[in-house]
């Protein structure tokens, strides 16, 4: 799973669970410290969701608490609820983790489990900056990860130094992002954590983009694209061809856009209620052929130039717009008309 080889890892820790027996097994719980099926269903859980089955996903962790509940283990607890908080960090039901982070921090505290409660003050620390107290909320996750990192564990750290980059980026603090991102990128190669590679680029090209770099952050687009494409991983797929196909929108190239995304989109069956599903979807609707239909007519056949408040109008270098071409201003949104 770290490495990012998503479909054998899924493999794997299917067979886990499978083959588990509560009765011949149960001496493996003080063997590995933590219930071998509740940490198989808990890492099945973010390996469905980057395998872009995000229903699926959620089903197995709820799972893994459940039975860790159940167990009465706090280890295996504290090791379903970490899993937990990832899960809905990269779903985007960021609602929802303020409640296991603080059971969380309960356990570890109780238990004296360093790590766990530093994982759990990062956690409260995204909870913090998503609902408006980013300050506050970045104190805590560099206090979290300082303290996660003096437990001597790197394991997951790209993640949680992308949701450092995540809070800065809300804080406007653009570059201390991008510096987040490249120490992250560092570490995944330095150790082969591979799990978030993708999405890294992605997230580094957007920031890039809004530093008016639009060729560098476009390289990105296409390095997250090649390798979530090589690792199977359809979530960062979806991502970056969401990213690729507005930057493509932006300049005006929307069949391009439309053709990009429309059959990543079209992959996925379940998890239309999930925030990444609906923007792309949004996007998709904002590409379609019929949003021609809405512009008038005489504006269509004079080859309309549109005006969006804030971006200029659309650039045409080889005279392709009429010189008496009506303007059409676009009010609140960043559509484009379709040339072809």
């Amino acid at each position: 799973m770290y490495a990012g080889r998503f479909a054998s890892s899924r493999r794997h820790l299917e067979e886990v669970i499978a083959l588990y027996d509560p009765v011949s097994h149960r001496s493996l719980i003080h063997q590995a410290g933590t219930h071998p099926r509740v940490g198989a269903q808990g890492c099945l859980g973010v390996v469905l969701l980057c395998h872009g089955f995000p229903d699926q996903a959620l089903a197995q962790n709820s799972a893994a608490i459940a039975e860790a509940r159940k167990l009465a283990h706090p280890p295996s607890l504290a090791v379903s609820l970490t899993l937990g908080t990832v899960l809905l960090s990269l779903v985007g039901k960021n609602a929802c983790l303020e409640e296991p982070a603080d059971q969380l921090i309960a356990v570890a505290t109780e238990q004296g489990f360093p790590l766990w409660r530093a994982w759990g003050t990062i956690y409260r620390g995204w909870v913090k900056v998503k609902n408006g107290d980013v300050a506050e909320g970045i104190s805590l996750l560099r206090s979290g990860s300082t303290a996660y990192r003096a437990t001597g564990a790197e394991a997951w750290m790209t993640h949680n130094i992308a949701l450092l980059a995540g809070a800065y980026e809300i804080a406007g603090q653009v570059e201390e992002a991008v510096t987040m991102l490249a120490e992250a990128l560092q570490i995944a190669g330095r150790t082969g954590e591979r799990w978030r590679e993708a999405e890294l680029n992605r997230h580094k090209g957007q920031l890039l983009l809004r530093q008016e770099q639009s060729e560098a952050a476009e390289e990105l687009y296409y390095r997250a694209l090649s390798i979530s494409r090589e690792q199977g991983a359809k979530l960062w797929e979806l991502r970056a061809t969401v990213s690729l196909a507005r930057l493509r929108r932006d300049q005006g190239r929307c069949t391009e856009a439309r053709d990009l995304l429309a059959p990543v989109y079209g992959w996925f069956t379940e998890g239309f209620d999930t925030p990444d599903l609906k923007e792309a979807k949004a996007l998709l609707d904002d590409l379609t052929p019929e949003f021609n239909s809405s512009i008038p007519t005489a504006a269509r056949g004079a080859h309309a130039a549109i005006v969006i408040p804030g971006a200029g109008s659309v650039s045409d270098p080889v005279g392709f717009l009429a010189a008496d071409a009506p303007i059409i201003r676009v009010i609140g949104a960043r559509r484009c008309m379709c040339r072809g």
